[in-house]
């Protein structure tokens, strides 16, 4: 029998942990938006992920695919990008500022508005007391394992107050105001928390449409096999080995994975390495050698040549378009 797998850090046996851990904000946009009615902002910053919490007032998030969502004072919607929506007092008002890529601000016919809403450290609108305020926070970048995150979320989704707990805003109000070293840390774990909290909730509800493989892991044997691939993906699996610890045969196995996951068993196990890969390039400085091995490669080549035909680059050229990004750098082979 093969050598009980080890935890490499890498994730953990808790499926919605594991969803979850995508959320890891760098220099996140976090703003409070203020406003008198009428007021309404177009969005089109093809931001990968938005959060607005609304904390005084009302308004609305239009899509411009798919249905509107009413927000009171409590609730929260995430918006999943590249989508472009409205967020007004009502549906019907025109627009009077458009949020472009990179957090650049207009007017609706393009000219910019340098500076002309600013409100001070990290508030934007008509006056700071206005009878609506909006948090919103805005991730970036997308990294590789919160892709698998936001490909399981709609493009829009909210949660009314009483359906999420929301502990965290008069943290979140209190801290997004100040300008200290540090704050922009703060705000991205505060950030992440409040996505975390945010999606725990809705991911509970049973109109929430998880990933196949998500759904999976209530299955007695596709669900501990999943776990063994995710708490070691540097493990040698073969299907062999996994059904022998399930305790079925390998073609029921990968039979019964592939009907529940969508994908045999060591397609879904490539896929979870490659991301796995993609994500530590941009977190980390380490080789692609130590990172290969991590993940279940022999080799730096052999992983370039597994990450080139999936993602169409070398796991090199990735890590330089991160870092033109202006996420951490890493180091070469």
């Amino acid at each position: 029998m093969d050598a009980a797998p080890r935890s490499n850090g890498l994730t953990r046996g808790d499926p919605l942990a594991g969803l979850l851990e995508g959320p890891r904000a760098r220099g996140a946009l976090m703003i409070r938006a203020c406003f008198d009615p009428p007021w309404a902002v177009r969005v089109e910053d093809r931001a990968p992920l938005t959060v607005m919490l609304m904390v005084r007032g009302g308004g609305w998030v239009v899509p411009d695919e798919g249905e509107r969502v009413r927000l009171t004072a409590g609730d929260l919607a995430i918006a999943r990008g590249p989508g472009a929506y409205l967020c007004a007092d009502d549906p019907a008002t025109a627009p009077q500022a458009l949020i472009l890529p990179e957090g650049r601000c207009a007017h609706p016919d393009g000219r910019s508005l340098n500076g002309s809403m600013d409100l001070g450290v990290r508030a934007w609108g008509d006056r700071l007391d206005g009878s609506t305020l909006l948090l919103i926070g805005t991730y970036m970048m997308e990294g590789e394992i919160s892709g698998r995150l936001l490909s399981a979320l709609p493009p829009l989704l909210s949660l009314t107050s009483d359906a999420w707990p929301y502990p965290l805003t008069p943290l979140l109000m209190e801290e997004i105001g100040r300008d200290e070293p540090g704050q922009e840390v703060v705000l991205d774990r505060l950030l992440d928390l409040l996505v975390i909290a945010a999606l725990r909730a809705w991911f509970s509800r049973p109109e929430a449409e998880a990933p196949a493989w998500y759904r999976a892991m209530a299955d007695p044997v596709v669900g501990r096999v999943l776990r063994m691939l995710r708490s070691d993906p540097a493990h040698p699996w073969t299907v062999a080995s996994l059904a022998m610890r399930a305790g079925v045969s390998r073609a029921g196995l990968a039979r019964r994975f592939t009907k529940l996951v969508g994908e045999p068993p060591m397609t879904h196990l490539t896929g979870w390495r490659l991301a796995l890969a993609a994500d530590l390039l941009r977190d980390t400085d380490e080789t692609i050698g130590a990172i290969a091995r991590r993940v279940g490669y022999g080799s730096a080549f052999a992983l370039s040549s597994a990450f080139k035909r999936v993602y169409g680059v070398s796991p090199q050229e990735h890590r330089g378009r991160v870092t033109r990004a202006g996420l951490p750098a890493g180091g070469g082979a």
